[in-house]
């Protein structure tokens, strides 16, 4: 089916207001502006609106009719702490701050369909529009559950949604099972004894130590989880002695990186591995080590019976341009903690070519506005499939 003709008369509002926020971006936790502008949007289209949820998040709540049935639809507001090297004339206004992974987009979209929803009212149940702070690894997911997100707005499905540079505009995938990895952090300091570089039998080497940890780190992905069950472990961030000193062999060596599973089964084995390959190399060398194992984000794994309604929905709008095999990424959202408290499917929205290889977090990506429209068709066209007014 087209985009409805409602929406289509909307876009170059839309556009305009996907343009605005884009050269105004604001990191986690930090989105006034943003939450502003939507606060205001979707009381002047007549929806009842809750502000405070994870400081600067913003639910917007649709009732009609007297369906029973009630669903959550989620959008992410934040910007990256990165520069935005592209010349365009919306180019963020501020220095260091970019939407380098289209949440822009994603507000805007979620907009144009309340915009729309709250004009037609074609429907009967209720609709929470949540628009989520602080989804770039800053805990604006789990920080709206925590202070009460689904005891004060029940639902019975909730579902997110992402652009996917590399599809087609006119291009979904919905895809039942896992979408997206944990994302966990791991820190591993070995303690030595520092001493002369010339005279390394005085002291305990910490550096030797730890390249023997990191030449080992990859036995975990390689000879201990199930080859059939996708897993990485990557070291990101090594300190050790001082380039100004050569000559001396320092006391501690730190080392960080991430971790990332698609079940909580192989979420805790890389847990327990790193863990044990960092205690069983300080004990090798005969030095000390702490480790820590931060569990930040959980996977999100779409269920069987949401996604079936999903797919409907992206059929009805997008016809034959629906993939129902996409291959998962092991990059994490915070929309699994919603998947924790509902039923959830999450799906990707096609945003055209990689320009120039301008995929999410690069300095030159841009959400395509031409996207705009198939977003907010499909938002609405879900919400009026799975709560259909009675005849």
């Amino acid at each position: 089916m087209p985009i409805p003709a409602r929406i289509e008369t909307d876009l170059p509002f839309l556009t305009g207001l996907r343009r605005d926020l884009h050269a105004h971006p604001e990191l986690g936790f930090e989105e006034e502006r943003t939450s502003d502008i939507v606060a205001q949007l979707l009381e002047d289209a007549g929806i009842k609106v809750h502000r405070g949820l994870g400081g600067t998040g913003v639910v917007g709540t649709l009732q009609v009719g007297n369906g029973t049935r009630t669903i959550g639809l989620r959008a992410d507001m934040d910007a990256l702490a990165m520069p935005e090297m592209a010349d365009r004339p919306y180019k963020s206004k501020f220095t260091g701050k970019m939407h380098a992974c289209g949440h822009d987009g994603h507000t805007t979209m979620l907009l144009g369909a309340a915009r729309y929803l709250a004009a037609t009212r074609d429907f009967s149940g209720t609709v929470h529009f949540i628009f989520q702070p602080a989804e770039e690894g800053r805990g604006g997911a789990r920080r709206m559950v925590e202070e009460g997100l689904f005891e004060l707005f029940p639902c019975d499905a909730v579902y997110g949604l992402h652009n996917m540079p590399g599809l087609a505009v006119d291009e979904i995938a919905v895809v039942e099972g896992p979408q997206l990895a944990s994302s966990d952090s791991w820190r591993v300091t070995f303690r030595g004894t520092g001493t002369h570089g010339a005279k390394p039998h005085l002291g305990k080497d910490p550096i030797t130590a730890a390249g023997t940890f990191l030449t080992s780190l990859q036995t975990i992905v390689g000879r201990v989880v199930d080859p059939l069950q996708p897993a990485v472990v990557s070291a990101c961030s090594l300190q050790a002695g001082d380039p100004k000193a050569l000559n001396v062999i320092p006391d501690i060596v730190e080392i960080g990186g991430t971790a990332r599973a698609y079940s909580p089964e192989v979420r805790d084995q890389l847990e327990e591995e790193i863990g044990r390959l960092a205690n069983g190399t300080a004990a090798m060398f005969g030095i000390a080590v702490d480790y820590q194992f931060e569990r930040r984000i959980p996977p999100v794994v779409n269920d069987s019976d949401v996604t079936a309604r999903a797919l409907g929905a992206a059929k009805a709008v997008f016809e034959g341009k629906v993939r129902t095999s996409f291959p998962p990424s092991t990059a994490g959202d915070d929309f699994a903690f919603f998947g924790q408290n509902a039923p959830g499917c999450y799906v990707w929205l096609g945003n055209g070519p990689a320009i120039d290889g301008a995929l999410h977090h690069n300095t030159a990506y841009d959400f395509n506005d031409h996207a705009i429209g198939y977003g907010a068709a499909f938002w609405t066209t879900l919400v009026e499939r799975e709560l259909k007014a009675a005849l």
